[in-house]
């Protein structure tokens, strides 16, 4: 619900994520797949593994049905395109955001099955959930941003929070996502 810290958590996760994709969205074919580290190699896998674990717990929270099995098929890396990965991740963001606008104290609480490896099932509350993917989201961005240092684009400021004080800024930004702005 509005006015909720989760509410305005997954609306800062949607413009950090934009801020982000706009500098990768820059980059060439070959600075995206370049070989970086050894956990998610490359700036593209690591923003397509950030989308599929979105999709992962969105799918619990909305309970649309998908499993653990559906996280690691095998691919890891599920667009091979920034474009449509980014339109994507958009996709994911404002579906998190009309989640969170919605969402009343009751709602948070209420239990949600996980589905882990090897069929295991496991139950969390909404609560627990979101705020293990906003940290999740941070920390992969933080990951991106690193990755970013090594190519011909300049990471973008990731350490921001939407503030009134920088209302003039973020407000253009989410005039481009068409999502809640400031």
């Amino acid at each position: 619900m509005p006015g909720t810290s989760f509410f305005h958590q997954a609306r800062n996760n949607a413009w950090s994520n934009h801020r982000l994709f706009g500098v990768c969205q820059k980059l060439t074919p070959r600075e995206l797949n370049a070989k970086r580290t050894r956990f998610t190699p490359s700036i593209l896998e690591a923003l397509n593994q950030t989308l599929t674990v979105d999709s992962y717990y969105l799918n619990a929270l909305l309970d649309g049905g998908h499993g653990q099995g559906d996280l690691y098929s095998g691919r890891m890396t599920p667009f091979s395109d920034i474009a449509g990965l980014a339109a994507a991740q958009r996709d994911a963001d404002h579906k998190l955001m009309a989640f969170c606008d919605q969402l009343g104290e009751k709602d948070a609480m209420r239990d949600v099955e996980l589905e882990r490896c090897n069929n295991v099932v496991t139950h969390e509350t909404v609560a627990d959930i979101l705020s293990h993917l906003f940290v999740y989201q941070t920390h992969q961005r933080g990951q991106v941003h690193i990755l970013l240092a090594t190519t011909t684009q300049s990471p973008p400021p990731m350490d921001d929070y939407h503030l009134e004080y920088d209302a003039p800024f973020p407000a253009i930004d989410f005039t481009l996502l068409r999502g809640k702005g400031a």
